[in-house]
């Protein structure tokens, strides 16, 4: 099979031996949309700018439909980038802004005319195709980076945090144009991002990267309900982790023996009795229950045994949603959330004892390590 893009063992070592990125595999199929996400230095932009051809590779191959792309030039490769500050030459109108890739590559000016007037079509630029960038909004700016790196036609399109400059809401809605125009035209968009929300919200499938190396590809619900590792438990979303060891079996689920008792999971494949593991539950899949006498055992029954005492120091109501902070018997401290119809005002006073609780399915059992 051709893939669009294939990453095979990429790594990139500096000349101070310094490796950025160790054994990177990837194969990407045509019209996907990947995100790279990962803490700072971890490695996620200098794999873009390999693809790109603005770092060489120190090991490994690179292929692009079916071709090793290794050895050529920028300028020579079917792919198109986008930078945060968008690059564009405040000299230039927007129309001689987009059309510049095409004016390099040095198409007849008839031709040039027409992609250049499709594009700002497409994105609807029509009415400032004379204006200079300095004249118009980061909204703007952003579709016009976009409309020059897609005008020249790339077999794939590299975006590093191209969002990054925008603010909150312009930012959603610009995410919304994003997603929306890359499923129109079907172009593969390899996108790099440290926000999760934007990663979980615009890509199909996410690589999740730490110190250089891939800790997880999947797509996003997968990633964020299934983490495969301690890191992508830690980096995603907001999670509860309870370290224990592999018990058992019952249900069908995985049993912890955790220091708040036994408690059950999902594993991330077969584990043996007595491994070492991390129990991972989602803020999402816990649910908070006022204690009530003889109650506690009925909400163990009901969630396959997952059930913790706790105690609630905080809950307040912002807008439509509930915030409670709630203390563990370890003295650990969890942030949970819900739409106030689940707990409205003053469902649970501060000091209040609770009961946590869970489906197994809900949780997943992975290596501690």
């Amino acid at each position: 099979m051709i893939y669009d893009l294939e990453l095979y063992q990429i790594g990139k070592v500096y000349e101070n031996g310094t490796p950025a990125v160790i054994d990177f595999n990837l194969a990407v199929n045509k019209g996907e949309f990947i995100a790279f996400l990962g803490p700072s230095g971890c490695g996620k932009t200098t794999t873009l700018r390999m693809i790109a051809g603005f770092e060489s590779i120190s090991s490994g191959n690179m292929m692009i439909k079916g071709v090793r792309m290794n050895d050529i030039g920028p300028a020579q490769r079917p792919t198109s980038m986008i930078f945060q500050n968008y690059a564009l030459f405040p000299h230039m109108t927007v129309r001689n802004n987009v059309g510049y890739g095409l004016d390099v590559k040095g198409m007849a000016r008839t031709e040039r005319n027409a992609k250049v007037d499709r594009i700002l079509s497409t994105l609807g630029l029509e009415d400032i195709a004379d204006k200079k960038p300095d004249k118009l909004s980061g909204g703007q700016r952003q579709r016009i980076a976009l409309a020059r790196g897609l005008v020249v036609e790339p077999d794939i399109l590299l975006l590093d945090e191209p969002l990054g400059a925008l603010d909150a809401n312009l930012r959603k809605a610009i995410q919304n144009e994003l997603k929306l125009l890359q499923k129109t035209l079907g172009v593969t968009f390899v996108f790099v991002t440290h926000a999760q929300s934007e990663a979980l919200a615009l890509s199909d499938r996410i690589v999740v990267m730490n110190q250089g190396r891939v800790e997880q590809i999947s797509p996003p619900h997968q990633l964020y309900t299934r983490p495969n590792t301690p890191f992508v438990a830690q980096f995603i979303g907001r999670n509860t982790i309870f370290k224990g060891a592999v018990k058992g079996k019952a249900a069908g689920h995985t049993v912890v023996d955790t220091p708040f008792g036994l408690l059950a999971g999902d594993a991330n494949g077969e584990m043996d009795e007595g491994a070492n593991v991390s129990l991972v539950i989602p803020a999402e899949a816990i649910e908070v229950h006022a204690v009530a006498a003889g109650g506690r055992a009925e909400i163990a029954r009901l969630s396959g045994g997952n059930a913790i005492d706790a105690k609630i120091r905080r809950f307040d109501v912002v807008g439509h949603i509930s915030h409670l902070s709630v203390a563990l018997p370890d003295g650990r401290m969890l942030a949970l959330e819900a739409h106030v119809d689940k707990y409205p005002p003053g469902a649970f006073p501060v000091d209040a004892d609770i009961t946590l609780a869970w489906k197994p399915e809900r949780a997943t059992v992975i290596p501690a390590h």
